[in-house]
């Protein structure tokens, strides 16, 4: 009896079982503390995001129902700035020639494709030499390059009225005629956004596979066949990008324009969004109606490339 009263292998047993099926705290711990790595490496990018960014855009958005003295105090107008900016002509202005520059520098897209696709055959000879000729405008100063174009653009001893010389054509006053100033710009733009296209259209063409175009050469079709039927829909996703990062640049116009036309009088009729910006930030101090353009622009730059990622469903097809 003493023996059995003692024995305790059944309780011992339940006991080794519960510990068993009961859950680990330690596991627990880690478990825990893995979560908060992620959080620990990501906090830096979200607070540099949330300090630079997104501040920065409550903060306008904030600042464009405001005036400003110009001894900085600020008094809070509601929306009298933004009712002033939809009935502005010169903002109307601004925006259609911003929308212009835009798609001059878009017909650079085709352009670069051509080029790239030419770039990218394997009988050419010296491919790197000529893919850093034009991968040099982007990478150049934009007052560098507005120098040399401003000589270029000169309406009495330029090389392009020159040119156009050749063929009878009498060259307008390119940088001081309201219509021709905004094209000279753009054509610039243009120019130093081919490189860059040239670049990401190289790379997207290398990841097509040779074997489609073996198999198209079997079967008969010509070089312009395969351009249209292989090359073009397996690169929609270089030009997607290139398209995308075109128009947002487009509508940063600034540096280039205030380069190459400087206090012409001209800019009054040529101003770009961001110029707009700028002059009425700055020049004018009126900081307010500023934060309002600058807001505006913000806007436009979202909604189109919200529309663009829309569309690109339609026609980038991803292999």
């Amino acid at each position: 009896m003493s023996l059995a009263t003692h024995d305790r292998p059944p309780a011992t047993t339940g006991t080794v079982a519960g510990r068993a099926g009961a859950p680990n705290p330690g596991s627990r711990r880690r478990r825990s503390d893995s979560g908060w790595w992620p959080l620990l490496f990501a906090g830096p990018f979200f607070l540099g995001i949330a300090v630079f960014y997104l501040f920065p855009i409550v903060q306008t958005a904030y600042f464009s129902f405001t005036d400003w003295g110009p001894f900085g105090g600020v008094t809070f107008v509601g929306g009298e700035n933004w009712r002033s900016l939809l009935s502005d002509d010169e903002f109307l202005r601004a925006l259609f020639n911003t929308v212009v520059y835009v798609l001059v520098v878009l017909l650079g897209v085709p352009i670069a494709v051509g080029l790239a696709t030419l770039l990218n055959r394997p009988t050419l000879r010296g491919t790197m030499v000529y893919r850093t000729m034009f991968f040099l405008p982007y990478l150049a100063m934009p007052v560098a390059i507005a120098l040399v174009w401003r000589l270029m653009f000169n309406g009495d001893f330029g090389v392009i009225n020159a040119f156009l010389g050749l063929f009878g054509i009498d060259g307008p006053y390119w940088l001081s005629t309201p219509g021709f100033a905004l094209v000279a710009v753009a054509i610039v733009g243009l120019w130093m956004a081919v490189g860059f296209n040239i670049i990401i259209l190289s790379a997207g063409l290398r990841s097509i596979p040779p074997e489609l175009y073996e198999a198209a050469s079997l079967d008969g079709a010509s070089r312009w066949s395969q351009f249209v039927r292989i090359t073009v829909p397996l690169l929609t996703p270089s030009i997607f990008f290139v398209v995308v990062m075109n128009v947002i640049g487009g509508f940063q116009l600034f540096d280039l324009l205030f380069a190459i036309l400087g206090n012409n009088p001209v800019i009054a009729d040529t101003k770009s969004l961001v110029y707009l910006f700028y002059d009425e930030s700055f020049v004018l101090n009126n900081r307010g109606y500023g934060a309002a353009i600058a807001f505006v622009i913000l806007l436009i730059v979202a909604i189109v490339t919200a529309i663009q990622f829309r569309l690109q469903r339609r026609w980038v097809h991803y292999a």
